[in-house]
């Protein structure tokens, strides 16, 4: 049978600028070789188990109460209090009128013109995961996923507990929303569930105010400030 007859379905699957030394070695190849050359291959979630994993939320915190510059802390915890190791414990923060739509910790900004409406309502000192010379000038950090919104701190084994922190600064008065969710694996076969069976989610509404902290001296005749 004609080499090209027998393969070519499978060369047709490569960019037709391939090099001739290349269109050679698929021609000369087994089919299955032929598609790996040609960067098929196995979904990036096929070894990822379509397995529930039960988890508690320990702690969920953000002060409701902000100014404008000033530097706060998300934490959210998760322990795995089911018996299995969780592939990739994650979590993806958005804002719940816009989705993924917009980058975490931002809001739409609806002005005609803008090659994109995302805009911050906090900025991102420092994001979960290790932290190396680029995160500390603002990079991803060692958590950050192509998925969007999505940071992942690996595997978490049974009775383990994640913890993950965003250092924040606010950058825009008003009231917001932020919803955080939490995911047992990145390709969506691994989910993570509470106790009860309901989605571990959850929301924060945070109030940022642009006027500067208001000071006085409390009972033990400290100076405080007033949330």
């Amino acid at each position: 049978m004609n080499p090209v007859g027998m393969f070519g379905p499978a060369l047709s699957a490569c960019p037709e600028s391939s090099p001739p030394s290349l269109r050679i070695l698929l021609l000369d190849a087994a089919a299955t070789l032929t598609l790996a050359a040609c960067g098929a291959g196995a979904p990036q979630d096929a070894t990822e188990p379509h397995v529930i994993f039960p988890v508690q939320i320990t702690s969920a915190s953000f002060p409701a109460s902000q100014r404008l510059a000033q530097q706060t802390t998300l934490t959210i915890a998760v322990r795995n209090i089911g018996a299995a190791t969780i592939p990739a414990i994650a979590v993806t923060i958005t804002n719940p009128s816009y989705g993924t739509s917009v980058q975490a910790f931002a809001t739409y900004l609806d002005t005609p013109g803008l090659a994109n409406h995302s805009r911050p309502v906090w900025i991102v000192n420092r994001p979960p995961g290790p932290c190396g010379p680029s995160c500390l000038q603002g990079g991803p950090g060692g958590a950050v996923t192509a998925y969007a919104n999505t940071w992942a701190l690996g595997t978490l084994a049974p009775g383990r507990t994640a913890t993950f922190e965003w250092r924040l600064t606010a950058v825009r008065s008003g009231t917001y929303k932020v919803r955080y969710r939490v995911a047992a694996g990145l390709g969506g076969n691994a989910r993570a569930v509470l106790a009860d069976g309901s989605e571990p989610v959850g929301t924060f509404t945070v109030t940022i105010h642009s006027g500067p902290p208001r000071v006085y001296i409390n009972n033990s005749g400290q100076v405080a400030t007033e949330p």
